[in-house]
């Protein structure tokens, strides 16, 4: 797997992270906690889920030990989880530009988070797989966004980031 292409995905995923964290820095709490149906219930618990397995891979990658879903747990405010999210985004950007090239063919192991079954991918798939998660749920905050009546939004898609950059 090519390390440029890599890495272009990953400042992506920072880049559209960036976007959201701005977004949510703007709603307020009823906006924030407002049910509206949809994979998860809310504009909170979808961005935490986003949090939750950007910060799951990386553990994995850094051999964290007993790396956990930490939205399972987690009890803070929005703010608590914007910092946890510009951390977690840098780290995950910052962990794909270092991670050697030799070893972007090697297995990573993970634990399914709701099964407890035990899987296995490349390192390079888990990164492609970890921000095609991130980008599909982004797209559903977009549209919780929206249902909560906050429309002052630009694009997350690649083609906006790769042209403006």
């Amino acid at each position: 797997m090519n390390k440029d292409y890599l890495q272009q995905i990953a400042n992506y995923n920072y880049w559209a992270d960036s976007k959201v964290i701005e977004w949510l820095q703007l709603i307020n709490d009823q906006q924030w906690d407002k049910v509206i149906a949809s994979s998860f219930s809310s504009i909170r618990e979808t961005a935490i889920h986003i949090v939750s397995a950007e910060k799951y891979w990386v553990d994995h990658w850094t051999h964290k030990p007993d790396p956990k879903f930490f939205s399972m747990e987690f009890k803070g405010t929005k703010n608590e989880l914007i910092d946890i999210w510009k951390r977690s985004s840098a780290d995950f950007s910052n962990c794909v530009e270092s991670y050697p090239v030799a070893s972007h063919s090697q297995a990573v192991s993970f634990k399914y988070p709701k099964s407890g079954g035990m899987g296995q991918m490349a390192f390079w798939q888990t990164v492609v797989h970890a921000i095609n998660h991130s980008t599909y749920h982004r797209g559903q905050l977009v549209t919780l966004f929206r249902q909560a009546g906050f429309v002052n939004m630009s694009s997350l898609d690649m083609a906006t980031y790769f042209q403006l950059k």
